[in-house]
């Protein structure tokens, strides 16, 4: 029954219609379209269907699987192999990760309603729970599976197995005690308040309980002035008496002016008690600044699923990447059949999507996450009638949201910014003119050869093709006439820029180039950086879709530093990192001196200046939560962690350390093990933590991980929420940790 708290708001009507379950059309392609059983099981976190196959009858999904359910035939495959006229009745399931999308048809569009909602709400409930609640929930659902014969009592045989299956491998005799301990009536089994007291036992937190007896000092709870005092000593906040008594009230179910151990548990496991400073969460920073101030969040070959040589080109990357609130998303357009432009990777085998599905899907989904600008980086092949289709479907899918003319009357000395362009898709690419020209109406501008992208002519030759001479293109009036801010230009020096580039002009660097110019000429670059727009993107000799490491790019101001956000790497958790404060906009304002026409600053090369905030970082990595199991499959397999903490900033902070492992525990693992960093440019360090399962014999297996800017940091005691190798949450899963960050003396 404590399982079926965690329903919450689902509601008795949507709930039963899911636990009733029903008949759905599932389709993979135009001749495979089965009807299939589905359901959601008595646990009320597991979806399921008759799969109808010999050896695996029921096929499940955890409702923690799934990223979200689309209503209409928005995926690729419902799209191609359903009729427009069932738009009502198609809906997707799409999951995180890799896991392929389940696309559905109900037998009427008010049936599809009813699943969409239903599932929505139940999604929605999962999600609203807190840490403690989601532990709850994830415990007593692993006891009801080890409870084999379903009576509602645990047998020594089934602690056992429960055990393992929270990922914990203890010795016999251990469990034997501990069920010794809760058998309380002797009868070989735990029931009832046995279970309970068993629960009890299990999840007690010795680390929490010294912390709390430590102020614990009136009549063994906290006071409101015992609160107090552990805010300003531990969390070293600057707060009143009064916000003590707000948090007793907030926390306790009986506030009596004092908090309790779980109360103050509680607290640990809310936002307030959370590593990101919660300040930081929503948008904070300054939105007015001109759009080159900030860094955007910005993707590369955004198209592509997987490789760049075969990999397959869709348009769900890129309604994931928008939903990451990535800002800048690339198009690489060639000719298509039917005279119908297509999107994918040029002389290789990745396959094609059309240009206009594109369109449609960035208009759906461009400030789905983020209500601030997208811009589309075209890297245009085409002919000229292709061209001219290419800017119709902007024109005509995207509307009054693409931004076809400047936003004054005169020629701009500066960008706008995000705030004046919020809701707008912008274009970049090749323009036939300055921008002067779309204000006097008396120039006629014609369809004129231009030359081609930087990174065209690069993924020319890295692909074996000859390049042509000059590398040439006809531009159409129709195309060009839309890129208004970010007009494509090659970069000769930083000296020619200055004399020579508007603010609207932008050049794209490759990685190799970015990479020296920035070691070379770094404080140059970023002063090219305080009124241009700059675009990195990766080699094409990664064809693999690895990435580079965006920070070195950041430290000297770039702007778009465009990653491929289909790859699951350490580059893509210090982006998501990046981006993560500031409501998750897309958007993250620049450190001052890096937008100070009098700034100095040298990543490099460190002199005295406003970036200079000489600290000592110190962390305690104390213990863990509910480490997910990495094979499932096997019982015993029990993971042995340890976690990596890393600072990633200017050259001089950039640092690396280790606890040991834990053996055969990730349940409740214990390190307490202090660690010391030295910054000296605190605005551009990021702390990254990785948690992985050792192995003697081979690589480390991947368990979790989190970034975070080190500005946006909590000092104290706190939970560090572990996220997916893609960004998404481990539910349940966290690190305790005790963070200082000092001035140094």
């Amino acid at each position: 029954n404590r399982l079926h708290g965690v329903e919450g708001d689902v509601g008795d009507k949507d709930l039963k219609f899911l636990l009733d379950g029903g008949n759905l059309v599932k389709i993979r392609s135009g001749s495979w379209q089965k009807s299939r059983f589905f359901r959601l099981q008595e646990d009320c976190e597991t979806l399921s269907y008759d799969s109808q196959k010999i050896l695996k009858k029921i096929k499940t999904y955890s409702i923690n699987e799934i990223e979200s359910v689309r209503k209409g035939r928005e995926s690729e495959g419902l799209n191609k192999h359903t009729d427009p006229c069932d738009e009502d009745r198609c809906f997707s399931i799409i999951f995180n990760d890799r896991k392929k999308n389940l696309d559905l048809m109900a037998a009427s569009p008010e049936e599809a309603d009813q699943w969409v909602n239903s599932l929505e709400k139940v999604i929605g409930n999962m999600r609203n729970l807190d840490h403690q609640q989601k532990s709850e929930h994830w415990i007593i659902s692993c006891m009801r599976k080890a409870d084999k014969n379903g009576d509602n009592m645990m047998s020594l045989k089934e602690v056992k197995h429960f055990l393992r299956q929270i990922n914990v491998e203890v010795s016999d005799a251990y469990a034997e005690d501990i069920f010794k301990k809760c058998d309380e009536s002797n009868s070989g089994t735990l029931e009832g308040p046995e279970i309970k007291l068993f629960y009890s036992l299990l999840t007690k937190r010795e680390e929490i309980d010294v912390i709390y007896g430590k102020y614990a000092k009136t009549d063994k709870q906290m006071s409101a002035a015992d609160l107090l005092e552990f805010l300003q000593k531990e969390q070293r906040q600057v707060v009143t008496i009064e916000e003590a008594l707000r948090l007793i009230s907030k926390y306790e179910v009986d506030p009596v002016g004092r908090m309790t151990k779980d109360g103050f548990l509680m607290y640990l496991h809310r936002e307030e008690g959370f590593i990101l400073n919660p300040a930081h969460k929503p948008l904070y920073q300054d939105m007015n600044q001109p759009l080159n101030h900030y860094y955007i969040s910005s993707s590369h070959n955004t198209y592509l699923m997987e490789d760049q040589l075969k990999g397959p080109s869709s348009t769900e990357a890129y309604i994931k990447a928008l939903l990451k609130s990535c800002r800048c998303v690339e198009l690489d357009c060639w000719d298509g059949v039917n005279g119908e432009p297509v999107i994918y990777h040029g002389y290789t085998l990745t396959s094609k999507v059309l240009f206009k599905d594109v369109i449609q899907a960035i208009k759906n989904y461009a400030f789905k996450t983020s209500d601030y600008p997208v811009i589309l980086s075209l890297e245009n092949h085409c002919t000229l009638e292709q061209q001219k289709l290419m800017a119709h479907y902007l024109i005509s899918i995207l509307g009054d949201a693409l931004l076809t003319k400047p936003l004054g009357k005169t020629v701009p000395t500066s960008l706008p910014s995000p705030e004046e362009l919020k809701g707008k898709i912008l274009v970049k690419g090749k323009r036939l003119n300055k921008l002067d020209a779309a204000f006097n109406h008396n120039v006629i501008t014609e369809d004129e050869t231009v030359s081609e992208e930087d990174e065209a002519a690069d993924v020319t030759k890295e692909n074996g093709q000859k390049p042509k001479s000059k590398s040439k293109i006809k531009l159409a009036k129709e195309l060009s006439d839309i890129v208004i801010y970010c007009k494509s230009v090659h970069f000769n020096s930083f000296e020619h820029s200055r004399d020579n580039q508007s603010c609207y002009e932008m050049a794209s660097f490759k990685e190799s180039k970015a990479f020296h110019l920035a070691e070379a000429s770094g404080t140059a670059f970023m002063h090219h950086n305080m009124d241009k727009l700059s675009r990195i993107y990766p080699a094409g000799s990664r064809t693999d879709s690895s990435n580079y490491n965006p920070v070195p790019m950041w430290n000297v101001g770039c702007q778009i530093v465009a990653l491929n956000f289909q790859t699951p790497c350490k580059e893509m958790y210090l982006n998501q990192g990046r981006f993560l404060p500031n409501g998750f906009c897309g958007y993250i304002l620049k450190p001052e001196f890096q937008r100070d026409p009098s700034s100095q600053f040298h990543p490099n090369k460190l002199t005295k200046g406003p970036w200079l905030k000489k600290k000592n970082f110190h962390i305690m990595v104390i213990s863990a939560q509910q480490l997910p199991k990495l094979n499932k499959n096997k019982e015993k397999s029990i993971v042995d962690p340890l976690v990596k903490v890393e600072i990633h900033g200017v050259p001089a902070d950039n640092g690396k350390k280790e606890t040991h492992h834990i053996n055969n525990n990730g349940f409740n693992p214990m390190w307490n093990q202090h660690f010391k960093f030295e910054i000296s440019v605190p605005d551009l360090a990021i702390l990254q933590f990785v948690v992985e399962d050792y192995d003697a014999a081979s690589q480390n297996d991947f368990i979790g991980q989190y970034c975070l800017p080190l500005t946006s940091v909590q000092n104290g005691y706190r939970h560090v929420p572990l996220l997916t190798k893609r960004g998404d949450p481990i539910s349940s899963a966290r690190l305790f940790v005790h963070l200082m960050l000092l001035d140094a003396q």
